[in-house]
């Protein structure tokens, strides 16, 4: 990765990761508008959101530049054990995400493993993360960090009144 350098956000930088951040939304929406819901003012909301998670201590922002331009980001939590999931302590990767102009460049790559070096280093004994079933590339990525599928997400929507 030439010339690209991973860092973690500060509040100067919540705006230029939140125009990413907004970008990965509409890319979920997109591939399913009944699962992934597109909150007005996306990235008004994403700047207030991850404005709030650099302040905890279990709540990683990371992102990545080239000349002075975010090109990526990833956020990332220590999380408790969860029932619900059947998981015990963990690290979760909430988002991580690339400029279309830097993908395949190892920007991603660069990301996760700095994300997973945080997560680590904040106790993670196993991190969890989700990806869309047709984002093939991004399944790549994770695989070649050490990844394994262990659950599939399935969605029904409530047929409608007839």
């Amino acid at each position: 990765m030439t010339g690209a350098s991973v860092r973690r956000a500060t509040k100067d930088d919540l705006s230029a990761v939140a125009a990413l951040a907004g970008q990965l939304v509409r890319m979920h929406h997109a591939s399913d508008p009944s699962r992934f819901f597109l909150p007005e003012r996306v990235e008004e909301g994403y700047t207030w959101w991850l404005g709030k998670e650099l302040e905890r201590d279990e709540a990683r922002v990371l992102l990545a530049e080239r000349g002075g331009t975010v090109v990526g980001y990833a956020y990332g939590t220590l999380e408790a054990r969860d029932f619900n999931l059947l998981v015990d302590a963990h690290g979760v990767v909430h988002d991580l995400f690339v400029a279309e102009s830097e993908r395949r460049s190892g920007v991603g790559k660069a990301l996760l493993g700095a994300m997973l070096g945080e997560l680590e280093a904040l106790g993670a004994p196993r991190v969890l993360l989700y990806t869309l079933v047709t984002n093939e590339r991004a399944q790549r990525l994770f695989a070649s960090s050490g990844f394994r599928p262990t659950l599939l997400e399935m969605t029904r929507d409530r047929p409608s009144a007839q």
